[in-house]
């Protein structure tokens, strides 16, 4: 399937999220405190390929285009970076991290993102090109929470993917991690994505 088949299908479907740091460092009376910034995933921490190894771009300042369709608007008053992770195939995965900085703000934007995951899928399957069905892979325990979700896509061009989303937070940072393939629910790796999850958010400070 050419790739620029599937970015259509992402680009409708994909979800980001933020993460970026907030924890102030120590500093001496009357020096200037520094925000330190987040960490982001290694290609080694992704779930394993069964045939081809993951490359990790570089980090860049921005919302991926593949996020952009779903969790844009939500993500519109915040400076966020992201990493772009890909295989020899076409396997593909993102992480989005926004330093939100205050506790409050970045819970009512996780909850935010992980609605907008589900209506995003309602929409999706509203449209009469695409069928879209959801999954919730529930909750991890790891600093202040992380939420699994799963979203199947099948276009009427004859694109199907499978993607895995999950919302992560670690104080006033909310992280985004996407992994996506061609197929269904059965090529999902839930048990690898929900580890990547919990190292992604366990590693943001």
């Amino acid at each position: 399937m050419p790739k620029r088949t599937r970015t259509g299908v992402l680009a409708a479907l994909a979800v980001a999220g933020l993460a970026a740091g907030a924890a102030l460092t120590a500093a001496p009376a009357g020096a200037a405190t520094k925000t330190p910034a987040p960490k982001f995933l290694s290609a080694s921490q992704l779930p394993p390929h069964p045939t081809s190894a993951w490359t990790a771009d570089k980090v860049t300042d921005g919302v991926p285009e593949e996020m952009q369709g779903c969790l844009g608007e939500a993500l519109l008053a915040y400076d966020s970076r992201y990493r772009t992770f890909r295989t020899d195939l076409e396997t593909g995965a993102q992480q989005l991290n926004v330093v939100v900085g205050d506790n409050a703000k970045a819970k009512a934007l996780a909850d935010r993102l992980n609605k907008e995951i589900r209506r995003c899928v309602v929409r999706s399957d509203a449209d009469p090109e695409i069928e879209a069905e959801y999954r919730s892979y529930g909750s991890l325990p790891v600093e202040e929470g992380a939420r699994v979700h799963g979203v199947h896509t099948r276009a009427s061009w004859g694109a199907m993917d499978i993607h895995l989303i999950s919302v992560g937070r670690d104080g006033g940072t909310v992280t985004v991690v996407q992994w996506g393939q061609m197929g269904d629910f059965t090529d999902a790796p839930v048990k690898a994505f929900k580890k990547t999850t919990t190292t992604a958010v366990d590693k943001l400070y």
